[in-house]
Order: C-alpha cells, then sequence, then structure tokens
C-alpha cells in the first residue's frame, strides 16, 4: 500500500510539473530554442522544483537533506544524460518528431527517476 500511495503522490507530481515544464518546451522551441537547448534548460529547472515535493511528500524522508539532494541530482543526472541521448539518436539521427518522442521520454524517464528515488536516494532505513 505504501508503494501506491507514494507512486500515486510522484504521480501527482511528476504530472504536475511536467505538463508545466512541456508547454514551456513547446513554447520556447516554437520560438526558435533548439529541442536540446529547451529540454536542458527545463529538465534542470524541473529537477530542483520537484526535489522538496518529492522528498517531503512522496516519500516522507526526514533523511539528511543534502545527502539526498545530492542523491536526487544525480540521478536526475542519469535521467538527464538517458532523455539527451534518446532526443539526439531518436530526432537527429532517425528523424522522428521532437514533440512526439520528448512526450514520450517524460513517460519513461519518470518510471526510471521513481524506481531510482524509491530504492537509492529516499530507500527507507
Amino acid at each position: 500500500m505504501l508503494l501506491y500511495r507514494q507512486f500515486l503522490r510522484y504521480a501527482v507530481v511528476g504530472l504536475a510539473s511536467n505538463l508545466i515544464l512541456f508547454l514551456g518546451y513547446l513554447l520556447l522551441t516554437h520560438f526558435g530554442m533548439g529541442h536540446k537547448t529547451a529540454m536542458s534548460l527545463l529538465y534542470a529547472t524541473g529537477t530542483s522544483l520537484t526535489f522538496i515535493f518529492n522528498r517531503n511528500w512522496t516519500f516522507g524522508h526526514d533523511g539528511h537533506i543534502t545527502k539526498s539532494f545530492i542523491g536526487y541530482v544525480a540521478v536526475y543526472a542519469l535521467g538527464y544524460v538517458f532523455n539527451l541521448v534518446a532526443l539526439y539518436y531518436l530526432v537527429d539521427k532517425l528523424g522522428f518528431n521532437h514533440q512526439w518522442v520528448q512526450g514520450g521520454l517524460i513517460l519513461v524517464v519518470a518510471v526510471l527517476l521513481f524506481t531510482l528515488q524509491k530504492l537509492v536516494v529516499f530507500k527507507e532505513k
């Protein structure tokens, strides 16, 4: 039951933040910013904004904040590299539409990030 509640809360935080960030992505790319630059800027913004929500509300973590933030940033860095490589390959090499690719990657990266947060960053004692 705890896992279900955590995933549900993670989904609420993720849906709200990703909706706002994806709209920002579409806006930035519409006005000429490159798709990898826009994703990079918004990824860093999203990482910072969601840390407190996920630490406190999703996982109820009361451990050392600096240690968990470093782990959180490391996990999100891994997700970022995965996202960037996938964008490069699927859009720049294979020619897929960047909007659809990034939209799909949001879901894939979200599952990866939840798993790593649960098992590594905010693991229970």
